[in-house]
């Protein structure tokens, strides 16, 4: 793969991957041949801060946990809004690192 091309696609889109597997990332991408590049960069990945402001403001709702596909924790928090806050408030600290964990996840399982 195209080092130039890789480069550019890790620049654009780091701030959707934790930033201690950008590297890890960076080579699995130089490695792989063009078809799976261009799978790569069609992926659509969820964009962490959008999805904190979706758990600050819709977070008692559960929305946010059903934007990441955890469907199960999505009803929880929906039935007892927020696990009465409490959960709410912790999603607050770790939705940004989940969705960054589920973006680099995506992309593994193409990869």
């Amino acid at each position: 793969m195209d080092a130039q091309k890789v480069d550019l696609f890790v620049m654009t889109n780091q701030k959707y991957f934790p930033a201690e597997k950008i590297v890890y990332l960076k080579d699995k991408l130089l490695q792989t041949s063009e078809s799976k590049f261009n799978l790569v960069t069609s992926t659509e990945l969820k964009d962490p801060t959008t999805t904190l402001l979706v758990s600050i403001f819709l977070g008692a709702l559960g929305i946010d946990r059903f934007m990441l596909g955890e469907t199960g924790m999505g009803i929880l928090k929906l039935l007892t809004l927020g696990c009465f806050g409490i959960l709410t408030i912790v999603d607050w600290f770790t939705v940004q690192k989940k969705a960054r964990e589920l973006n680099f996840n995506k992309l593994m399982v193409l990869l």
